[in-house]
Order: structure tokens, then sequence, then C-alpha cells
């Protein structure tokens, strides 16, 4: 709108709209640094073996309150549910791990070897009260193991989590573990906690959810509930022999990787399924949504979604937080740039022939962009310094009739001429230089 156009039409344009409330958007630059940390975070995965999986959006709500627990947050407050045209109750997905059981429940993933190991990113969906690092779209990239109950793979899980971390430069995050123990202890420490909990004052919605899952007490954030909880048995003391051997065998193998830990026996996270190592990656520069990724073992979640008794291990990166972590830290090992290469036609003519020359760089894997719209050199110029290319290729009327094309360094504006007919494997050999 401009300040010629008349008072009518300024009156009969309608109100633009804006992105739902608590849902980030990523757009150039911005964009860059998230595709990386994704790409970057998922490459972990893949390097150890772990397929792609592309996961259903919503899902059959019984899924969710059966997989992850009636009483946990997750569920009881935060999912979009609602009826489709069938009158069918769909839940937008709020998180992958139950997708993925059923998935191989499924397809038989299963039958096909143990291991299964499958990596999967996108976006999950809570209602959440948004705030920095708190989003009702956020995304995630997540890994599950499924088939084997072996220490050496909930180190190795957590070491790709470590892995991609560090492959971004970040060093200002902890890994926390525990063990949530097995079902040999976890039912005689329910009774003990449960008859901790008689003795506290809690309000009825808090007892209420400790009649269902105790362990949710442990991770109420309320200050006057954790100073009530401050000496509540704790299960890492009440383990059984088997829990407690895996657990010292995964901290075993975590220091044979060189992976540091910090022992946290008051961890619960949000979801029922966790069973023997619960973890936690957390990074103090992100204020009160510190959480950039966490997991654990799930050893009964295939039998509860109708499945065969087999155990399963994972985690769910954050990408919205790392990308925050990233910017708490200053690092940036990525390049904001949308193109290496971008190509300035003065005319028709010139325009044609730089069209054929960005294909052909294009076709070597370089990024190339080129000016539109019959733009003078000047505006074109601006075009290229803004889309961050390291290179400017000049071409018009008179270089045409020479047979070469200008190329220009658009970080020291020094400008050499290179033929025409050999400006792939110039502009090629300049980019590695």
């Amino acid at each position: 709108m401009t300040a010629t156009e008349p008072q009518a039409t300024r009156a009969r344009r309608p109100e633009p709209f804006a992105a739902p409330k608590g849902v980030p958007e990523y757009y150039p630059a911005e964009s860059a640094g998230f595709v990386h940390v994704r790409d970057t975070l998922a490459g972990a995965a893949a390097r150890a073996g772990y397929g792609h999986i592309e996961l259903p959006v919503f899902e059959d709500t019984g899924l969710y309150a059966r997989g992850v627990g009636e009483s946990t947050d997750v569920v009881s407050k935060e999912m979009y549910t609602f009826a489709d045209r069938g009158d069918r109750s769909v839940t937008l997905r709020p998180e992958g791990t139950a997708g993925v059981v059923r998935a191989v429940i499924e397809h038989n993933l299963d039958k096909q070897g143990l291991p299964v190991k499958l990596r999967y990113a996108g976006p999950f969906f809570r209602y959440e009260r948004p705030q920095a690092g708190r989003y009702r779209q956020l995304q995630q990239v997540g890994v599950e193991a499924i088939g084997v109950d072996d220490p050496a793979l909930d180190a190795e899980v957590i070491a790709i989590a470590d892995e991609g971390f560090r492959a971004l430069g970040l060093t200002g995050y902890r890994l926390e573990i525990t063990s949530l123990g097995d079902a040999d202890c976890r039912p005689a420490y329910r009774e003990r906690l449960q008859a901790f909990l008689a003795g506290l004052d809690l309000d009825e919605a808090t007892r209420a959810r400790a009649a269902i899952n105790p362990l949710r007490v442990l991770d109420d954030k309320r200050p006057e509930v954790r100073a009530a909880m401050a000496d509540a048995p704790l299960l890492m003391d009440h383990l059984s022999d088997a829990s407690a051997e895996h657990h010292a065998r995964v901290l075993g193998h975590l220091d044979d990787l060189g992976v540091a830990w910090t022992a946290n026996p008051r961890m619960v996270r949000g979801l029922d399924y966790y069973t023997k190592t619960t973890f936690e990656f957390v990074h103090d520069g992100l204020g009160a949504q510190s959480g950039i990724g966490g997991g654990g073992r799930y050893d009964g979640l295939m039998a509860t979604l109708g499945g065969p008794e087999l155990s399963g291990v994972g985690f769910g990166i954050g990408v919205d937080r790392t990308l925050l972590a990233c910017r708490a830290e200053g690092v940036q090992p990525w390049s904001d740039a949308r193109v290496e290469v971008f190509g300035v036609a003065l005319g028709d003519t010139a325009q044609r022939r730089l069209v054929t020359v960005a294909a052909a760089l294009r076709a070597r894997g370089v990024r190339v962009d080129l000016s539109y719209g019959g733009r003078g050199l000047k505006g074109a110029m601006k075009s290229a310094d803004r889309s961050g290319a390291r290179f400017a290729l000049v071409l018009g009327e008179r270089d045409l009739g020479n047979g070469t094309v200008g190329l220009k360094d658009l970080a020291s504006g020094e400008q050499q001429d290179v033929p025409l007919d050999a400006v792939t494997d110039a502009v090629v050999t300049a980019l590695a230089g």
C-alpha cells in the first residue's frame, strides 16, 4: 500500500493473516541454521545405521492414550485431539516413539532382523503456553532401536545424540541419566513411594495423579511440591540386581565412548513408558526450558500396543531448542548464504546465455541464482550481495562479443575475465580455492 492509493482502495484491503500462536517459522536466512541443525542430528543417526521412517502427522487417539499414559500431562492436557469427518478421534502426534512402535508392529519390521533401527524428523504438536523454547508446533529428530535389550545399544543411542551436539560445536550441555528400574523392582518401590505420599498434604489433583502413577509427582515442577518431595525414596536406591547391573554397564559403555554424564536420581521425564535407562540433555543457557533432548528404554511399550514382548530404546531431540542453544553459545557452523554464485545479465541475449551457464554449474553441484526482471547493474549487484554468494558472474553485450564473462569476488571486489566456454571449470576451481 502506498501513500498515493485512494482511501477507498485502502479500506477494501483485508487484514493479512498471521501464523498460529506458538508456532515458530523459519525462513531465509534463519532457515539455514534450522536445516543444518536438523540434518546434523539426523546425520549422526544415519551413520549408525538408523533407516529413515516417515510417520503420519496424526494417529488414532487411542495410540497415545494407551502408549504414552493417560496420567501424563501430554495426554491429559496437551494433545490436539479432534473428530474427523468419519467421527473418529484422531490426534496430531505429540511425540514419535508410539508411532514408530505402531509402524513396526503393523508392518512386521521386527521380522526383518533385530534390532530395528529407525530415525525420523518432523513437526510434533502440543497445546502449550507459548514461551521461548516451548512451542505448540515443535520440531524433533528422533531415533528408536527396537528388539534387543543390550546396555551397549542404550549407550549407542545416547552417544548418537552427543555426537550430533558436538558436531554443531556445542559445549555448554550436560547429559543427566538415571534408571527407572524394571518389573521386578518397580512394584515394591511404588508401594514405598505411595506410603510416603500418603503422609504429604497434597492437593486433590496431585493426589489423583499419584494414585495412577506416583512417579509423576517426582516430576512436578512446583516449588512447594519439590520441597515436600525432598526426602522421598528414590528408585535408584531400590533397583533389582538386574536393573542395577544393566545401568552400570550402560555407564561403563558411555565412559568407554568418552560421553560425560551426570547422575540424576530424581529424573522421571514426562512419559509413562520409560524403564531402566532414562536420560536428558540439558543446556543451562536456555533458562527455564533447558532440556534440548532426551529419551530412554521402554521395555513394555511394544506389548502394550499389541505387539510382541520386545524392548526398545530411543530419544527425541528438539531442533528448535538445539538451534537456540547454538545461539546462546554463539556458534554457527553453517552459512546463511542462499547460493555460492549469482549471475548478473545485462540484456536479453546475455541472460539467455547465463541461464545455460547456471544450469551447467548446478549440474556440477554449485548453488546458483540469477538476476531476473531486467534489472540494471546496480540493482542486480545489490541482489548478489544479499544472496550471500561468494562470486558474481557479470555478462554484458560487450563480454559476449569477446567470448568472456566477468568473474567477480564479492568479498574483495576483484574481477577477472574468463572464457565463456570454460566458465564452469573456472567457477568450480575458484570455489575450491
